[in-house]
């Protein structure tokens, strides 16, 4: 038997050697760029524990310029040339027909009819915003506003455009920002929802309990349902025969059950989540009616918000209850302007100046009595809130007659203000009709980033792992949050 040399350690040539020793380099140099890209980051937040409460504070990857978010939907799609776009062109051009590329419901056109803006509009505060006379109490704060002008969205339909404004995506199944919020920061106030959400009397958005859903997170994220009179949340009645000791005693009971089966189980977790929303259920018995009980505030507030006030009573009695809320840690907010549909919101399709009278003259008292209130208390620097619809207007008629415009998600104005916003600034732009964003697009993803980034949260870290991908609220390609508008 010939045994080898003593010499001849291994059988590689010089090119297999750099091949293989090639190959580790170019991993290595892999490794780094995914890194950068923050592809091995650890998760934002762990799952919580099966024993852990999934509502629990948690720490946010930075330092947070907000702590709340209040988001003022206006459903239906305001007007932005009516609104808060200046576009002194259109007022020449009524009732011509131009060539312009539009894209809503009545599918795509390339020419309209004008329909000039029916408001005049005047210059306000330090930064001269030209502001229309839909909003007389708004204009007053715009040097705390910054105004994006060059909105974009995916879908021109109200049921896909909502859900993208809230989820970040036109199919449902997904969390909403709300959620995100609540799942990567956890809520300060254990009496109260993290994620609470006050509709219109005349009904929710078309999209329904879709819009504040936790999606394919736990339940325990998703909206809550905040009634601004009578009982303010549904459900909440303890089971007829069974008395606050008892329902206590049943609590007990099911965390000793959790306790006692602690092995790291999805049934588990989901018990865990279970046992933390019937606690809170039976908190809020009693904490939600005081959060909502407007006696305590002075007759001085309530006169500011309109709530004494037929018009505007039930927009300012929500406004005011936002701040309420946020003085309690409740970590998201949101308050919608319209429901059902047609004129029941803001979506003018027949009659701009019936239909945008209405709800603005229903708004614009209470949004600036929130901004004032929330300023003067000092809270504004540590409340993001949020003004816009799901999509636009076109500038152009959508029938033959009249003056209604059709969905426009090319180009239109929504508005932030307080915590980490530099006020009395306008970025982007739209066409000299206000049809399409020209300059600084940015699409919904840029405005979810933003919000993200100032609850100190960075949008690439904030992740959630479902159906085999980590999940993100801006999406696997991910956004940069809109920097010319944060302080």
């Amino acid at each position: 038997m010939t045994s080898k040399p003593a010499n001849t350690f291994c059988h590689r040539t010089r090119r297999e050697f750099l091949w293989e020793a090639g190959g580790g380099f170019t991993g290595v140099a892999l490794a780094g760029l995914l890194a950068g890209d923050h592809f091995f980051a650890a998760q934002p937040q762990a799952t919580p524990a099966p024993t852990a409460n999934p509502l629990a504070p948690r720490q946010p990857h930075f330092a947070p310029r907000a702590k709340s978010v209040i988001f003022l939907f206006m459903y239906g799609g305001p007007s932005q040339v009516d609104t808060f776009d200046y576009k002194p062109t259109l007022y020449g051009l009524d009732g011509r027909t131009i060539q312009v590329r539009t894209f809503g419901r009545g599918g795509h056109r390339n020419q309209g009819r004008v329909v000039g803006p029916k408001w005049r509009f005047r210059q306000y505060g330090q930064c001269g915003k030209w502001v229309s006379d839909l909003f007389p109490n708004l204009a007053s704060c715009v040097d705390d506003i910054a105004f994006l002008h060059s909105m974009t969205a995916d879908s021109p339909i109200h049921g896909s455009a909502m859900l993208q404004m809230n989820s970040g995506k036109i199919l449902s199944g997904s969390p909403c920002i709300g959620s995100w919020l609540n799942y990567g920061l956890g809520t300060v106030n254990q009496n109260l929802p993290g994620f609470c959400v006050m509709l219109d009397p005349t009904g929710g958005p078309i999209s329904g309990a879709k819009n504040w859903s936790s999606g394919y997170m736990p339940a325990s994220y998703q909206g809550v349902i905040l009634r601004s009179a009578g009982q303010p949340i549904l459900d909440l009645q303890r089971p007829r025969g069974m008395s606050e000791a008892m329902q206590r005693r049943l609590l007990d009971s099911l965390n000793q059950y959790n306790k006692d089966h602690q092995a790291p189980r999805a049934d588990n977790s989901n018990l865990a989540a279970r046992i933390a929303s019937y606690e809170l259920a039976f908190r809020m018995q009693t904490h939600a009616t005081e959060a909502v009980d407007l006696s305590q505030e002075t007759a001085a507030t309530k006169e500011m918000y309109g709530v004494n006030n037929r018009r505007t009573e039930d927009f300012g009695r929500r406004c005011l209850l936002a701040r309420r809320l946020v003085e309690r840690g409740v970590r998201f907010i949101q308050l919608y302007s319209g429901g059902a549909h047609n004129d029941d919101n803001w979506d003018a399709h027949g009659d701009l100046v019936r239909n945008h009278t209405y709800h603005a003259g229903r708004t614009d008292q209470p949004i600036a009595a929130l901004l004032k209130d929330l300023k003067q208390r000092g809270l504004l620097d540590e409340t993001l809130v949020v003004w816009g619809g799901e999509f636009g207007r076109q500038p152009t008629a959508e029938y033959a007659n009249g003056t209604g415009r059709d969905h426009n998600a090319y180009g239109f104005t929504m508005w932030l203000a307080g915590g980490g916003i530099k006020g009395g600034v306008s970025v982007g732009e739209t066409d000299e009709l206000g049809s399409a964003a020209v300059s600084d697009r940015f699409h919904v993803k840029h405005l979810h980033a933003t919000i993200l980034q100032l609850m100190g949260i960075d949008p690439m870290r904030l992740t959630f792992f479902y159906g085999g991908l980590d999940q993100r609220l801006v999406g696997v390609e991910g956004a940069e949050p809109i920097r010319q508008v944060m302080a």
